[in-house]
């Protein structure tokens, strides 16, 4: 991506450098933010429509981490990315990047989440969820597989009992979330 530079843009969209500038004033870091923020949400649109027919808690949050745990090891493009420009993508990702992921995750998913726990209670979980999955995702664990439906359903069973059992006022809620 850093070799990358407006020209080439710009050619491969078939515009000139200053239609390309007056679309994306800050040149080519606006143009790949767009990018990034584009790619986030065809994502969850293709999520979104995923989740249709779960109808419990726990099948919308296995089917949500199945889902995306595994669109994001077939993505070819971050595939591509991550052979070529490791350190960008973990930060997009991670630092530059999530509190944009969570907060856009949480829009598309907290009305799936909301009916079964309120908001602040889906607020958190989505949070949680979301971190946990880019985290395995970077670094598979050997404990879990969250591309695998038994081997998560395993896990978030264990785990998560308040969202698989329902046994909210049993779990102790850090941070005075309830």
């Amino acid at each position: 991506m850093a070799r990358v530079t407006v020209d080439d843009i710009a050619a491969a969209a078939g515009l000139s450098r200053a239609t390309l500038y007056r679309l994306f004033p800050g040149g080519k870091d606006v143009l790949f933010e767009a990018l990034r923020v584009r790619e986030l949400n065809e994502f969850l649109d293709e999520l979104t429509a995923h989740l249709d027919g779960a109808d419990t808690l726990d099948g919308v949050i296995l089917r949500a981490v199945v889902y995306a745990t595994n669109e994001l090891r077939e993505d070819r493009h971050l595939g591509l990315m991550m052979a070529s420009a490791p350190g960008e993508v973990l930060a997009d990702f991670t630092m530059d990047g999530l509190p944009r992921i969570v907060r856009v995750t949480t829009t598309y998913l907290l009305p799936f989440i909301e009916p079964h726990l309120g908001h602040d209670d889906a607020v958190a979980l989505l949070e949680v969820v979301t971190r946990l999955v880019i985290s395995c995702f970077f670094a598979p664990s050997e404990l879990v597989d969250f591309g695998d439906e038994t081997s998560a359903r395993a896990f978030l069973t264990q785990f998560l009992p308040r969202v698989f059992t329902g046994a909210a006022a049993d779990v102790p809620h850090p941070g005075g979330i309830s």
